[in-house]
């Protein structure tokens, strides 16, 4: 079920904001990711953090590239 926009709204326009918006939403979670893993890694871009050296951040920090390439995907498919 796809929301309708708001009223006074050109529904092309509002659709293309929200897909560019889902987009850049899910570059930042990829990217996100790539630190935590870097960071489960140890290979910290900030030693000494909780974060460094853990191998859970590997596994959280691979769930949200895989969140955030999902994102893409489905904003950047045809409707």
């Amino acid at each position: 079920m796809v929301a309708a926009p708001p009223r006074g709204i050109n529904a092309r326009r509002y659709h293309c904001d929200v897909r560019i918006g889902l987009v850049v939403l899910g570059i930042l979670v990829v990217l996100s990711g790539l630190v935590w893993i870097a960071q489960g890694l140890n290979l910290a871009f900030a030693p000494g953090s909780f974060m460094t050296g853990e191998r859970a951040w590997v596994v959280i920090g691979a769930a949200a590239i895989l969140t955030g390439l999902i994102m893409v995907g489905r904003a950047r498919r045809r409707s």
